[in-house]
């Protein structure tokens, strides 16, 4: 289970130069994976050919054991005018009920359920939109900026569980939060760097200790890639 990027070039109608130019990498699966680098160096557009949507990336991408791929970003939109616990309901495929009760458990969205989405925090619906793909059948989700605006100790917690849930599940995170992606992601793609690297992350799972030099070095090799 794995997938490749072979050579991917993309440039927005009417731009004059490319936002991403021959991109070449592999990552194996499963695994908590990252893209990281500063704003403008093309990580929402890699994260939309790869989900598919756009052709000119659809030639570009090898697949092994990855048929689903789901893409969940920052502020998407859920019905404003639906209650959100309804509307977990409707979107739960069969045989999924007790995962989506755990979910709502531990993103600690209990006491929004009758709510509407439009009368959530930003932080609010981040967390319940995820719940949402978490809970449907999938091999590969990308989550970019998916906990924006959910505080770092909550946020934590998340991802630690989704890392312990979904042993068999590829995950690519995109965020701008340099500690969050060495800690928890296993293989961090680096865009924005002279050459595409792939950075080797700390990825600690549940019950993890302390290695302050060992995150320090990662950090450190992360921000001299970029």
């Amino acid at each position: 289970m794995q997938f490749e990027c072979r050579d991917l070039t993309f440039t927005y109608p009417g731009a004059e130069r490319p936002v991403l130019e021959n991109l070449s990498f592999s990552m194996a699966a499963p695994g908590f994976n990252a893209v990281f680098g500063p704003s403008g160096v093309g990580k929402t557009s890699f994260a939309r050919l790869l989900a598919g949507n756009g052709n000119a990336g659809s030639a570009h991408f090898v697949y092994e054991g990855i048929s689903t791929i789901l893409y969940s970003y920052n502020q998407e939109r859920l019905p404003g005018w639906s209650g959100t616990g309804s509307h977990l309901d409707k979107v739960c495929p069969p045989g999924k009920e007790g995962l989506k009760e755990e979910l709502i458990r531990i993103f600690k969205v209990e006491s929004l359920l009758k709510s509407r989405f439009s009368q959530l925090s930003m932080g609010q619906q981040n967390r319940m939109n995820l719940i949402r793909y978490l809970i449907q059948d999938f091999d590969m989700l990308i989550l970019d900026e998916s906990l924006a605006n959910v505080d770092e100790a909550l946020r934590e917690t998340i991802i630690l569980t989704v890392k312990e849930l979904f042993p068999d599940k590829l995950f690519l995170y995109i965020s701008h939060n340099l500690t969050e992606v060495a800690r928890f992601c296993r293989e961090i793609l680096i865009l924005g760097s002279l050459d595409s690297l792939v950075v080797r992350g700390r990825d600690y799972c549940q019950g993890y200790g302390p290695d302050k030099d060992g995150l320090d070095r990662t950090m450190l090799e992360i921000m001299n890639a970029v």
